[in-house]
């Protein structure tokens, strides 16, 4: 492994993890674990109140990577704007696609599972589950979205939430 690699992510930089969305990463440790001293990149996640340790040369593999381009955030957003694709498949088929959509830490993918699982109030009720998979993958949109933009998440969400009312509204 190159040391460049390793040095794809600096302290006080703001990167996404697959599992847990954006975080930043306060500072690069070294620990020892079984005898074998290793390389950590020490991540808060500010909203989750939780710091991660991921070994710096596992960083990559494991899907973590740096914020979104604000090219890649348009996109994002023109998903949104799209039509709701909802296969026919049972429930859980659809929740189990959703959630690895959602912790796949692609922008691009949240954004699908946002747009489908999106409700105007004149459609019918969210179930309890589609409700909770519709609030993660929109946190983790808003969150990348103010980080990309270096703005507030309550400006993120507003953003977010004027594209998908601007969809129904065409709809």
């Amino acid at each position: 492994m190159t040391k460049s690699k390793k040095l794809e992510f600096r302290p006080n930089e703001f990167v996404v993890y697959p599992a847990h969305g954006v975080g930043k990463i306060i500072s690069i440790e070294e620990q020892e674990v079984a005898g074998i001293t290793l390389e950590l990149f020490v991540i808060s996640f500010e909203k989750d109140k939780m710091t991660l340790r991921v070994p710096t040369n596992k960083a990559t593999e494991i899907g973590m990577r740096s914020l979104s381009s604000p090219d890649v955030v348009s996109k994002a957003m023109t998903t949104l704007k799209g039509k709701a694709k909802v296969k026919r498949a049972m429930w859980s088929r659809r929740a189990q696609e959703y959630e690895q959509k959602i912790n796949s830490g692609d922008l691009i993918s949240i954004a699908e599972v946002v747009r489908d699982l999106h409700r105007t109030d004149d459609q019918r009720e969210q179930s309890y589950s589609e409700r909770q998979l519709y609030e993660a993958a929109l946190e983790r949109l808003t969150r990348e979205v103010a980080a990309v933009s270096g703005g507030d998440e309550i400006a993120a969400a507003r953003e977010v939430g004027e594209v998908l009312t601007s969809r129904a509204a065409a709809a």
